[in-house]
């Protein structure tokens, strides 16, 4: 029986020939692992910056395993994304203190400043903007992450001095 092999779009990871290449080297180092997709995953969304549909399926193919268990774990965790984040991220808590606290009205504020919704990039590929669940600093409510930095009891007002150093706001 015939391979079936994807359709992978030009500006797909395993399209450039460095990327593939840094691809195969992750998958070929530590294929013998146990655990070996999480592994493979994990540093290929930290040297890729992210695990599309088309690399997951190779990840799949490569490492001997159902699709639908690379795309599980890619799914599951919240660290994996299957598109590219921009150079720096703001991510909202979304634990109970910090939702009570007020963190939908700093997302919207965030909305209006970017013009991007959560899970979406910034038009210059500057910022992502991410929801995730407690970051655990619930004294601190309402908690965005700007990158690695947490910055706590935030006020919707405050949002574009948050995000001033990475990206020029008018206010």
């Amino acid at each position: 029986m015939a391979e079936i092999k994807p359709t992978i779009p030009p500006n797909d990871p395993l399209a450039i020939p460095e990327n593939k290449k840094v691809i195969d080297e992750i998958i070929n180092k530590n294929k013998h692992l146990n655990g070996a997709t999480m592994v493979v995953l994990n540093e290929l969304q930290g040297k890729i910056g992210f695990i599309s549909r088309p690399m997951q399926a190779y990840v799949a193919q490569q490492l001997g395993v159902p699709v639908s268990q690379v795309h599980g774990v890619v799914s599951f965790y919240s660290f994996f994304t299957t598109s590219p984040r921009g150079k720096h991220t703001v991510k909202f808590c979304l634990g109970t203190a910090c939702y009570v606290g007020g963190i939908p009205q700093i997302i919207e504020k965030a909305k209006q400043v970017l013009g991007v919704e959560p899970g979406q990039t910034t038009e210059d590929g500057e910022i992502t903007l991410e929801v995730c669940r407690c970051v655990g600093a619930c004294s601190q409510a309402p908690v965005v992450v700007v990158d690695e930095d947490l910055h706590g009891r935030v006020r919707p007002n405050k949002f574009p001095q948050l995000i001033k150093n990475i990206h020029p706001v008018q206010e």
